[in-house]
């Protein structure tokens, strides 16, 4: 008999998700607590962009929609800085040829739903939100865009409702659940700066750009329209600050001096636009028995500063579909194996995204990181076997993200070593390099 899916959540990792479980053979149901997207252009009016990479990449083109989804992308091959005085730095992410996407999170939900809507084996149901899950039974009941209530019955069931979900709550009541919520210092507030004449970028198209000011920034990805989505970062006593026209604009003016010119609607998206929060979410198990599993930001929400929160809930997807071709029917071990593999993970990329943020609101305006940035990428290139950096481990590669984190402290042990000694002039030779080697293991 065919086994039954319920997928809660309906958003870049549920959508996935469905399509995965559909190639397989399940009946799948998928529950949106929103309105059909496609309809009702939901993302309409904001940009909100993502930062598509190796491992989001790998998830789509197993489906077949990686090249479909790049088309219409931009390609970021470098971080480009402004600081106070308007000079610009630029700063490569990796080797040649790499880059990170810069995509439209609402186009991509929107084909993954076109695609899923394709299958004959899944159905999705808009505006039904998820009001109770019975985590031993796997039976799920909604309230649909009627008012209506539905229970449905099924196999197992995928939680993908998001850093709030339902299906988590459910679990959190469970015997022995872990679970933690860390919010970040700082909010996020969305700002624009529109295309030039004939849709011309007003800066350089294929870099994230970054105004680092210590304890906040700024930063814009590009859209194909020719404008860039920007987000402020601040801690939220200078979002309580800012409240005249005045105090905005002088303080954008002293901070962004080079950007003021080109955000005609600057006042009017400061005040209308809200702060959102960023919160870290780490919980475990991330299973019940075969009934229930927790993907994406339910098991894991990350803060956006490493670019990986989507890249990561759809590696959740791929090794989940992994895991079913390893272990065939044996749902107990599949749920076991897949929360094994994946929750140290999902631990160090938050972690990393949380360093991140330090990273690029202070730290690439430092002297001495920017040095050491320069000499990891002059490694990258000289000995591509043997020296990865942790971003590039992280954002254009398959490996742990554990792997990543434990080998870019090795990495800064190297760095600085070579700094110390003065000998960033001997790195080209290899019998210096040989001696120095044996600091990555």
């Amino acid at each position: 008999m065919t086994q039954k899916i319920t997928i809660i959540g309906g958003g870049l990792a549920g959508s996935l998700a469905a399509i995965y479980m559909a190639k397989r053979g399940f009946e799948v149901t998928l529950f949106e607590r929103r309105p059909d997207m496609r309809k009702t252009n939901v993302y309409q009016g904001r940009s909100i962009n993502l930062a598509l990479s190796t491992r989001g990449l790998h998830a789509l083109e197993k489906i077949g929609l990686d090249k479909e989804i790049l088309a219409d992308a931009i390609p970021m091959t470098g971080r480009m800085m402004h600081s106070k005085t308007g000079e610009l730095s630029y700063h490569a992410y990796g080797k040649n040829g790499q880059a990170i996407n810069s995509v439209s999170r609402g186009r991509l939900n929107q084909k993954l739903i076109e695609l899923a809507d394709e299958f004959p084996n899944i159905n999705i149901y808009f505006n039904s939100r998820c009001i109770d899950v019975d985590v031993d039974k796997a039976t799920a009941t909604f309230e649909l865009e009627d008012g209506s209530k539905k229970t449905i019955q099924s196999d197992r069931i995928l939680g993908t409702d998001g850093a709030f979900a339902a299906t988590r709550g459910k679990m959190q009541i469970t015997d022995r659940f872990n679970y933690s919520q860390q919010y970040l210092h700082v909010g996020y507030k969305e700002l624009s700066i529109p295309a030039g004449e004939n849709g011309a970028f007003l800066m350089e198209k294929n870099a994230l750009h970054i105004w680092p000011r210590g304890s906040f920034m700024m930063i814009a990805l590009p859209n194909p329209a020719g404008d860039f989505t920007c987000t402020l970062f601040f801690p939220y006593e200078i979002f309580d600050r800012l409240k005249t026209d005045d105090e905005i604009l002088n303080f954008f003016n002293q901070e962004f001096a080079d950007a003021v010119p080109m955000m005609p609607t600057l006042l009017e998206d400061f005040k209308q636009n809200p702060v959102g929060n960023l919160v870290t979410v780490k919980c475990y198990p991330w299973v019940k028995e075969d009934k229930i599993a927790l993907m994406g930001d339910a098991a894991h929400a990350i803060v956006p500063f490493y670019g990986q929160g989507m890249n990561c809930s759809f590696e959740d997807v791929v090794v989940f579909d992994q895991m079913i071709e390893k272990y065939g029917n044996d749902w107990n071990t599949i749920f076991e194996e897949y929360q094994k593999e994946r929750k140290p993970n999902a631990d160090a990329i938050a972690d990393l995204a949380v360093q991140n943020y330090y990273e690029m609101a202070d730290k690439v305006g430092d002297k001495h990181f920017l040095h050491k940035k320069h000499l990891e990428h002059d490694l990258s290139e000289l000995y591509p076997d043997k020296f990865k950096s942790q971003y590039e481990l992280t954002t254009f590669s398959l490996s742990g993200y554990k792997y990543a984190l434990d080998q870019g402290k090795k990495n800064d042990v190297l760095l600085e070593k070579i700094i110390a000694e003065g000998a960033e002039e001997k790195i080209k030779d290899t019998t210096y390099m040989d001696r120095l080697w044996h600091l990555l293991q």
